[in-house]
Parts: C-alpha cells; sequence; structure tokens
C-alpha cells in the first residue's frame, strides 16, 4: 500500500469519488472478461449515498486525496428498498450462525465493497474492514451479506481474508448467492 492512503467515514464532498469508483466496477458496465476480477451490483443515487453518509454507514479509503475504495454499512430497513434484500430479510428465521438471533435489528447489510483493482491484493480490505467493524458494532452485534457466486474474488477475499462464514445460499432472478456471517465482536486484523 502506499504512505499516502487514508482510511475515514465518508463526507457528503466525497460522493463524487464514491460514485465514479462505483461506476467502474458496476456489473452492468464490465464485461464478462472484467467481471472475473470482482464487481459491485447496488448502484446508489447520490439521494441514498447522501442519506449513509449522515447515517456514518458508507467508510472509504483514498490515496492522495482519490477515493480507491469504499464498504457500505447499513440497516436492512434501508436496503429493503431492492427487492433482493427483502427476499434475503424473508430468509432470516431459516439461518443459524453460532448463538446469534438473527433479525433485521440485530444484524445490519454489510456491502458492498469495492476497491480499485491495483489496490487489490495488499491488505487494504482488512484494515477497512476493521475500520467498519470498530464503528458498527457499537450498533449491531452481527453482519450479514451475500455474494453472487460467480463472483470468486469477492467470495476468496471474505472467506479467506476476512474469515466471514458461509451459512446459506439463495437463488433470485436466476442468479446464485451464497449468505454470509460476520460476528462483529472478532477483530478482522491479526497481530501477528
Amino acid at each position: 500500500m502506499t504512505k499516502n492512503l487514508e482510511l475515514q467515514l465518508a463526507k457528503l464532498e466525497d460522493i463524487k469519488g464514491v460514485l465514479a469508483l462505483q461506476e467502474s466496477y458496476l456489473v452492468s458496465n464490465l464485461s464478462e472478461e472484467e467481471k472475473k476480477s470482482g464487481f459491485v451490483t447496488t448502484p446508489f443515487s447520490v439521494e441514498q449515498l447522501t442519506h449513509v453518509i449522515r447515517n456514518q454507514g458508507l467508510f472509504i479509503a483514498k490515496d492522495n486525496n482519490k477515493i480507491i475504495a469504499y464498504i457500505f454499512a447499513e440497516s436492512w430497513q434501508f436496503f429493503s428498498q431492492w427487492p433482493i434484500f427483502g427476499h434475503m430479510i424473508s430468509l432470516f428465521p431459516e439461518l443459524k450462525f453460532l448463538d446469534f438471533e438473527i433479525n433485521s435489528t440485530t444484524s445490519f447489510q454489510y456491502g458492498p465493497i469495492c476497491i480499485e483493482k491495483k489496490y487489490r491484493g495488499k491488505g487494504l480490505i482488512n484494515s477497512l474492514f476493521e475500520l467498519m467493524r470498530t464503528q458498527m458494532v457499537k450498533k449491531y452485534p452481527l453482519s450479514l451479506t451475500f455474494i453472487n457466486k460467480t463472483n470468486a474474488p469477492s467470495l476468496k477475499a471474505h472467506t479467506e481474508k476476512l474469515k466471514w462464514t458461509i451459512i446459506a445460499d439463495f437463488t433470485f432472478n436466476n442468479n446464485y448467492y451464497y449468505i454470509l456471517a460476520y460476528d462483529m465482536n472478532k477483530p478482522a486484523l491479526t497481530t501477528n
């Protein structure tokens, strides 16, 4: 990584940079070959970004003041405006993870996460995730997310680097997804 890297909560003036990064990796903008390196599926509007930033649920990484990564962390109520999240909420009664009671008040939706390609594989995901985790654990003991089964780079990063646990899978609009869970009391960074 670079010495000019800053990790922080996003501010309203960061919206333009977040939208630019989102545009570069949005699944609908990528070729089949580009998708193999990972992608994001949920596009956010300026209004939605404003809400998440005001709610302190958007975490960013900057290199020389350019946004090169982001992580969203927001309530299920916010995410339920998209049908796929409503479907996932309907699955909560069937889900099991450690001793957690899985519902929309004890957990939040983590993601999407997006890291500019040249910064991937250098440990940034761990640092940015840990910044998000230390803030969100104050509100929620559990985080849930889903990853498209074709998004192998994201699945590998989350299960191998961050140690998320796959707890189920589901189908929505002819796409196949894994559901993953994370105990927010568990630090993401190791001390070794």
